[in-house]
């Protein structure tokens, strides 16, 4: 188990202010907002794979948005309540990292759009 000295050696401030602190980048700014090729998405803090390049799509948000993750086992869910709203949070099961948030209003099949912080993301690209 990382404790948060050993994250904050490992990740750079930004990284760490949004994985470990539940902070967010300034939509349309990541880094990967607009990737169009075919890969898989990981946890840029413990390097588990999350997302296929398969679900990624362009939900005009200013973040990644993806309708499903690799497999609900590596997601990990709860009520964020802060901003006087009651938002779904998406974390990292593995190492609890702050992804993004969870909205009912994705595409079909799943309805669903996972609203993920680039700077949370690595992004491994298929040959």
């Amino acid at each position: 188990m990382v404790n948060e000295i050993e994250w904050k050696l490992k990740l750079t401030p930004e990284r760490y202010r949004v994985l470990r602190e539940k902070g967010t980048e300034r939509p349309f700014t990541g880094k990967l907002l607009h990737n169009r090729k075919k890969g898989v998405y990981l946890c840029a803090g413990c390097g588990q794979e999350l997302f296929s390049s398969d679900s990624k799509f362009d939900s005009g948000s200013g973040w990644p948005s993806f309708y499903q993750a690799l497999d609900d086992e590596r997601i990990r869910t709860e009520i964020d309540p802060g901003f006087g709203m009651r938002r779904v949070e998406v974390l990292c099961s593995a190492c609890g990292g702050h992804l993004g948030h969870l909205f009912d209003d994705g595409p079909f099949p799943t309805g669903l759009r996972y609203c993920v912080n680039s700077l949370s993301l690595e992004f491994s690209e298929k040959q």
